[in-house]
């Protein structure tokens, strides 16, 4: 987070796509909340995954990945003490930081209606006891606030105030509406702002440089991965009803001994040439 410059940080959703992410050279991914339970539960992100759904998904991804992962956490899954449960488990799992949210429970997707926040004090208490429950300083703390779309921008930049004096150490103004109002959250604040890119939700999806321009420090890109994998599946699935599969998938599929690679068959390869019989 000292380093000059955008940090631009994909969505990851499962395995597959946490080692695709993972080789290409970005400075942090991020877990997504929405696209981990759709690929892990099939369900929808409202607030139906637990505490070990999630770790579960968590540790996986940062066992089978070197990029450091900032992993959505939800709203802490209930209390204080929940909140303390939960930033241990996510460091322990070897993430690089935690997103917490002040929406009331059973949380729901950030660019989705029908949300609805606790009161400011509340959450305040939420991030100082995360920041006391985490071992070591740099399990970073992502502080978000859902306030902007039912309470207004005033208060959702009040909130972000209120969470930065309690230690968090990112802030995140979760659907601004226009360049306006982004421009007012990344000026406001004197601790890393993050902007969330959904394309086709609430706020404008606008170049990185823009972004940089701004003063957002990172930016992270939940959806795409997923919204790319829904629209490529469909496709080639489509491609499969047809009489020539060959041809109506050509050009759309990753080369089968590449994957075989990506997934990490070389060591399996290797492994059985060491202990072949002579």
């Amino acid at each position: 987070m000292a380093q000059p410059g955008l940090i631009t940080a994909p969505g990851i959703f499962d395995l597959i796509s946490a080692r695709l992410a993972d080789r290409m050279g970005f400075d942090a991914l991020y877990m997504t909340g929405y696209g981990t339970v759709a690929s892990y539960l099939g369900l929808p992100d409202a607030g139906l995954a637990t505490f070990t759904d999630m770790l579960n998904r968590a540790s996986a991804f940062a066992h089978g990945t070197e990029t450091p992962i900032i992993a959505d956490g939800d709203t802490g899954y209930g209390g204080l003490l929940n909140v303390a449960h939960t930033v241990r488990g996510y460091e322990a799992a070897g993430l690089a930081g935690i997103q917490l949210e002040d929406q009331e429970f059973p949380k729901k997707c950030g660019h989705t209606p029908g949300r609805r926040v606790i009161a400011m004090n509340d959450m305040v208490r939420k991030i100082s006891v995360a920041c006391e429950a985490r071992e070591h300083d740099d399990f970073l703390i992502v502080a978000r606030t859902d306030a902007r779309t039912t309470l207004g921008l005033d208060e959702a930049l009040r909130r972000a105030e209120a969470y930065e004096k309690a230690g968090a150490d990112i802030l995140f103004v979760e659907s601004p509406e226009s360049e306006e109002e982004m421009e007012r959250i990344a000026g406001a604040f004197d601790k890393p702002i993050l902007i969330n890119n959904v394309e086709g939700g609430r706020t404008p999806v606008l170049t990185k440089s823009r972004l940089e321009q701004m003063g957002f420090k990172l930016a992270i890109y939940p959806a795409t991965g997923f919204l790319a994998m829904g629209q490529a599946l469909e496709q080639v699935y489509k491609g499969l009803q047809q009489d020539d599969v060959v041809g109506a998938t050509k050009d759309h599929l990753y080369e089968f001994e590449a994957f075989s690679r990506l997934m990490g068959f070389q060591a399996v390869w290797d492994f059985d040439k060491a202990h072949a019989d002579e």
